[in-house]
């Protein structure tokens, strides 16, 4: 951990990393990321599947990813967003369980490497025994998972074509920094796709001070406009910021307890996409 964080962003930090080991200890039929006080709309497996759909994934990279390795944790889908090809290294941000890793290894290929970083031990754990089933049901010993927090990515100056994130940097209580480590990490002329919430305009005090909605990803989102400045100020380039406020409405039809409670919270004849959003950005370093 870093010593230079507060000891309000450290208790942040160890809020969420509760949270996450929680949820990685689930079994697959009571893991779902709202259902356990996580970051979308579905129960798994058969919710996280639709999710994922929803939101882009193709039924192809769905069934071919070992089981339990979809936790219905995305909010968007930032491997279709990274064009990725094959021969690539991508890294992912906070990779859970291997999701994303999975479908990113399959696309860059034998030559290519899909690097996951997490912070959580227990979904560390769990990404790793998905692994071996990858291993064998693609014959492709490209993938890895390391961990690390992505505020101090284990992982040298210049060595990743891509890094993708899901839905994990709006829980760093140091999203500049994360930036600044994308900007380090990166190859010149390397692509960052990201997928994650953020706000059109700031939280209502009582839903901000929702332990559950900081573990959930909302309490902990930046403005839109604070995301774009600490991208461009690390460096990055061709910013694309592409906002998809049903996603976030698309919640309230759950029966999850967290977003009852943001719902209750929100002031009267204001709906969640009017303060939330999934996020798409893209960028390039220059």
């Amino acid at each position: 951990m870093s010593e230079s964080m507060t000891l309000q962003q450290q208790d942040v930090r160890e809020k969420v990393r509760a949270g996450y080991a929680a949820i990685a200890q689930l079994e697959p039929a009571d893991s779902g990321c709202c259902v356990k006080s996580s970051c979308c709309g579905a129960d798994a497996p058969s919710g996280a599947d639709a999710l994922a759909a929803s939101i882009g994934y193709a039924t192809d990279d769905l069934a071919a990813i070992p089981s339990g390795a979809n936790m219905g944790l995305s909010c968007g889908n930032p491997t279709a967003l990274a064009a990725l090809r094959p021969g690539e290294v991508v890294v992912d941000l906070g990779s859970g369980g291997g999701f994303d890793i999975f479908i990113a290894g399959r696309k860059v290929g034998a030559t290519g490497r899909a690097i996951g970083v997490d912070m959580t031990p227990e979904m560390l754990g769990k990404a790793r025994r998905n692994a071996e089933t990858y291993r064998k049901s693609t014959n492709l010993d490209n993938v890895e998972f390391r961990l690390g927090e992505i505020e101090h990515l284990p992982l040298p100056n210049a060595s990743a074509d891509v890094i993708i994130s899901n839905c994990v940097i709006n829980l760093s209580p140091d999203k500049a920094q994360v930036w600044r480590e994308i900007a380090r990490v990166l190859k010149p002329g390397g692509r960052v796709a990201v997928s994650d919430l953020a706000l059109r305009k700031p939280l209502p005090p009582a839903i901000a001070e929702m332990v559950e909605a900081l573990i959930g990803c909302v309490a902990g989102a930046a403005l839109i406009s604070e995301t774009e400045r600490m991208a461009r100020e690390a460096g990055l380039q061709n910013i694309v910021l592409d906002e998809k406020g049903g996603y976030i409405d698309s919640m309230t039809t759950t029966n999850d307890p967290l977003f009852s409670r943001i719902l209750d919270a929100l002031p009267q004849g204001t709906k969640p996409s009017d303060y939330v959003v999934s996020l798409n950005v893209s960028a390039v370093k220059a």
